[in-house]
């Protein structure tokens, strides 16, 4: 019978353990880690906006940001068409080079494969949030506009 007891006790342990580990990993599933092997494929995702941020382990203005991050990443979870990443430059450095960081941490918009801003901007949600749907409504009139100049030319 202890020995029950004891199986069942460790059941609900590893059933708990489980669990928690499933709550803690969704709440960061708003933010996608972007490496050397999948930055380009994500970017480059058709009429997909990133917005990315860009970030060593060791920077003190990084480790300031906090839960901003993914309290963005969560605020954008419901956006059609716009994704948010980040980047580990300590362990990306041939990436971030590529993309031209200089100092973090940074926050570009990328769209179609192609920058097309850079945020400078207060670092609070609701600013991040405002920032990238203008960019994304530029990015998106642009390529309307390249369609209709292609479609004019036929």
């Amino acid at each position: 019978m202890k020995d029950d007891h004891r199986s069942l006790l460790i059941s609900i342990l590893l059933i708990s353990s489980l669990l928690l580990s499933t709550l803690v990993h969704d709440s960061r599933a708003e933010v996608i880690t972007l490496t050397e092997s999948t930055f380009s494929d994500k970017v480059k995702e058709k009429d997909t906006v990133w917005f990315v941020k860009f970030c060593v382990p060791w920077c003190k203005h990084c480790k300031n940001l906090g839960s901003l991050w993914e309290d963005f990443g969560k605020t954008m979870e419901g956006e059609d068409e716009i994704e948010v990443g980040e980047v580990d430059c300590g362990t990306n450095k041939p990436l971030c080079s590529k993309v031209k960081i200089g100092s973090y941490p940074s926050f570009k918009v990328f769209y179609n494969g192609e920058e097309v801003a850079r945020y400078r901007g207060t670092r609070d949600v609701e600013s991040m949030r405002t920032f990238v749907l203008e960019e994304a409504e530029k990015a998106a009139a642009a390529v309307a506009d390249a369609q209709l100049e292609d479609d004019k030319d036929l």
